[in-house]
């Protein structure tokens, strides 16, 4: 007899009642990933550092029919992440999922661009993500019962390109430590990690590439098999699917969602 059993599969996507983090919740992905959750049945709390942007987002969960709360803070400071931890602790009881979609980049060629520049790069898309993932590690250790962590990477984590020696530096080193995460924390703690890896996508930064009489535009299609730039809901899937029982025997993962970038 085959061994699968149909209310694993019916239930293999779910993650209805648990309780989610999700940083960067202010931006285009970060945003539309707190949506799905809260609208898959997930109690969502997200953060950011503005709130006005936040209170947006909650309204339009709320609009669903999904539960959310929100906490502003800072993802590099230990201080503020610890607060945002506590924070869904005492509103929710608990941490089951952590999805980290903030980051920050400044394109520069290195002949201009100042050390501190590269740094602040390096502290907003690596040691931020180090943060925020060892004090949810901690909670969802503490709680012994496993856990999900999400982290939003990027194609340019394997590819360089001009004007991105602290991003693509960033990106590359966050894959690894992903990978060098899920080694420390997934046979001892059940906790699974893994990156979701995007292509450009449609964002109030990006909007300009969507021209498709640029130069710009045109020459990304020439690398970009499936025929267009990304939109905030194609990475929906993945990161429901990272975050749900369908993604248990799957850990320290950089997930290919560049929509076929890696392979030309």
């Amino acid at each position: 007899m085959v061994n699968v059993q149909r209310e694993f599969v019916e239930n293999l996507f779910s993650i209805k009642d648990k309780v989610a983090v999700v940083t960067g919740a202010t931006g285009a992905l970060g945003g539309a990933i707190a949506v799905a959750y809260a609208m898959s049945g997930a109690k969502v709390v997200i953060t950011g550092r503005n709130t006005e942007k936040l209170n947006t987002v909650a309204e339009q969960i709320a609009h669903e029919g999904g539960e959310c709360a929100i906490i502003s803070g800072d993802p590099s400071k230990s201080e503020d992440v610890d607060k945002i931890i506590k924070f869904a602790v005492d509103t929710y009881g608990r941490l089951d999922i952590l999805a980290v979609a903030h980051g920050y980049n400044k394109p520069q060629n290195i002949m201009e661009q100042s050390v501190e520049d590269w740094q602040y790069i390096m502290d907003a898309d690596l040691k931020s993500v180090y943060v925020v993932c060892k004090a949810s590690a901690e909670q969802m250790a503490k709680q012994g019962e496993g856990g999900k962590i999400v982290v939003v990477s990027s194609a340019r984590s394997k590819m360089g390109m001009a004007g991105y020696t602290g991003y693509c530096a960033s990106k590359g080193a966050c894959d690894l430590m992903i990978q060098s995460m899920a080694c420390d924390l997934s046979a001892k703690y059940k906790i699974n990690v893994n990156s979701i890896n995007p292509t450009v996508f449609r964002s109030d930064l990006t909007e300009w590439m969507f021209d498709p009489e640029s130069a710009v535009y045109q020459n990304f299609l020439k690398r970009l098999p499936i025929g267009r730039l990304g939109e905030p809901y194609d990475f929906v899937g993945l990161a429901i699917m990272l975050a749900s029982p369908a993604s248990d025997f799957l850990t320290g993962g950089n997930y290919d969602a560049t929509g076929g970038y890696w392979a030309c």
